[in-house]
């Protein structure tokens, strides 16, 4: 077992591998449950305002009991680590199922997509969000914040495998979320372009768009931390963020069509 638990923690788990029964479960999820609302106030972010916090807690919850049952003592892996993939995978895997997206965002981020479509072929170029929001009768900010939603309703998870490419435990996001939808050799390759052109088009967004996706997704700050990292204010971090993820939903648009 990690010798760097607590006195308390160790003995939690010395309950359960002696026990298994469900006191002991309940003590241990009871200890960890900060692992369950740190993901689902940073998964939350990313959502639109109707989605319940509580159905998140829910999908948590069950990602920390499954990460209890299955946790392997003699793996060199700190419990954290391993409940933390699993809880934000659960959540990430219930929002899949929930279809969390109201019917109002998805169509317009349809006509959305539309109207880029048609700029794009009239002007030959990729249209911005101010062009977009022009033809719309939406303000820029709204396009991007349609965008941004759809993005994360579409694509969850970018690939990032182990640094040395041969531990048994990958570290990247899209290891961590759970699919139990079997996927065909179609899928599995529409996917894997997905995720390389999504790759390609991150190193074509300038510096600040490459950091500012970077630690919020990989080192998992707030925008507010990013902002301090960078010397800008929350608010322009936000509008940078913004920006990059409607780069890359365009990307993500092409690569689809």
């Amino acid at each position: 077992m990690n010798t760097d638990k607590t006195p308390i923690e160790k003995q939690l788990w010395e309950n359960w591998f002696s026990t298994h029964d469900s006191n002991a479960a309940n003590e241990l999820i009871k200890n960890y449950m900060y692992l369950v609302n740190f993901h689902v106030e940073r998964i939350a972010t990313h959502l639109p305002k109707n989605v319940n916090k509580d159905d998140l807690k829910s999908f948590g919850l069950m990602g920390l009991y499954d990460a209890v049952k299955k946790f392997e003592s003699s793996r060199d892996l700190k419990f954290d680590t391993y409940a933390s993939f699993r809880v934000r995978g659960a959540i990430i895997d219930g929002l899949r199922k929930e279809d969390w997206l109201p019917r109002s965002i998805r169509e317009k981020t349809k006509k959305i997509e539309q109207v880029s479509g048609h700029l794009e072929q009239v002007h030959q170029r990729t249209p911005s969000s101010n062009e977009i929001a022009k033809e719309l009768n939406m303000t820029a900010q709204e396009v991007e914040t349609y965008t941004k939603d759809s993005l994360f309703a579409n694509v969850l998870s970018i690939e990032e495998k182990s640094k040395d490419g041969h531990s048994d435990h990958k570290e990247g996001i899209g290891y961590a979320i759970a699919d139990h939808i079997s996927a065909s050799p179609d899928n599995h390759l529409t996917t894997s372009e997905t995720n390389k052109e999504l790759a390609k088009s991150i190193k074509l967004l300038n510096v600040n768009e490459q950091l500012v996706i970077s630690l919020f997704y990989n080192e998992e700050l707030t925008l507010t931390e990013i902002g301090q990292v960078l010397d800008l204010t929350t608010s322009r971090i936000s509008q940078i963020h913004k920006k990059a993820i409607f780069k890359l939903k365009k990307t993500l648009a092409k690569v689809h069509r």
